[in-house]
């Protein structure tokens, strides 16, 4: 086959492959639209279906229309952008502290037997409390700051997805590696930042995607405890003002902010995942 030919053969691979690559994009992006649309269509109905009825007429805003109606005024207002900023200081200040204490701990789980097996009890019981049943503790410790207590909060019910995840990658990490490294006079922190982090990054990226879930759902419930910023107080304020249209506008932005993290998180999974064809 001449030179000419195999570029040919070459070109027409690569070619096919992208195409193929173009139309999964299309297909994927297609049927989430449909998908979202139908979410949509179903909403209208429901908000149809509460304005049609006179005992549940006055909760007509929470259909889609008045929704994305509000969206616009209260943006204007500054309203979003407030809830926005307040929400994902105390998101953000959570997950780190869960990262910095749930890394650490998930290492020393996994590399240790003795610990992982004084440890793991009080752990799994630790984490079958449901986060929220914190609340009165937190309030109590931090009675003079209810932001550090939402941050506690998220934190405590972040922390042990990490962990997990963190201590499940590490035994499956072949123990030869460390054999190798110690007898190569690696010490052990340039283990940990050389063979250990680099070989659990996937690990720890699905465990912070499982961490960012759940501290998700517990913020805007954390909110009601008394701060006055946020978007779980946004919820609350429209609710006590009666403005439904403003609640269901507050509710699509935590799901569209929810579902973009989600998918940050996402990719940075896919970048880590060695098992490229099973992403």
């Amino acid at each position: 086959m001449s030179n000419g030919a195999a570029h040919a053969d070459a070109s027409a691979v690569q070619a096919a492959v992208a195409h193929d690559f173009m139309k999964s994009v299309w297909r994927r992006f297609l049927n989430a639209a449909i998908g979202l649309a139908i979410l949509v269509v179903l909403w209208w109905i429901g908000g149809y279906a509460l304005s049609a009825n006179p005992a549940t007429e006055s909760f007509s805003d929470f259909g889609p229309i008045p929704t994305f109606k509000a969206i616009p005024a209260m943006w204007e207002a500054g309203k979003i952008q407030s809830a926005v900023v307040a929400s994902g200081y105390r998101l953000g200040m959570g997950l780190l502290i869960a990262f910095a204490i749930g890394v650490p701990l998930g290492i020393l789980m996994g590399r240790s037997k003795r610990f992982r097996e004084l440890s793991n009890s009080p752990f799994q019981f630790l984490r079958m409390v449901s986060p929220l049943s914190w609340m009165p503790l937190a309030v109590l410790i931090f009675v003079a700051a209810w932001d550090h207590s939402i941050i506690f909060l998220i934190a405590i019910a972040s922390v042990w997805p990490i962990a997990f995840a963190t201590a499940a990658g590490l035994a499956k990490v072949d123990p030869a590696w460390f054999k190798v490294a110690r007898n190569l006079g690696a010490k052990p922190w340039h283990m940990i930042l050389t063979i250990t982090i680099p070989a659990i990054a996937f690990d720890i990226s699905t465990g912070t995607r499982l961490a960012l879930g759940i501290a998700w759902v517990v913020l805007v419930p954390a909110e009601l405890l008394g701060v006055t910023s946020g978007l779980g107080y946004a919820i609350k304020d429209a609710r006590e003002t009666l403005a439904y249209s403003e609640l269901t506008a507050i509710v699509l932005v935590i799901g569209v902010i929810g579902w973009f993290l989600d998918s940050l998180v996402a990719m940075v999974i896919k970048r880590f995942n060695w098992h490229k064809g099973e992403a």
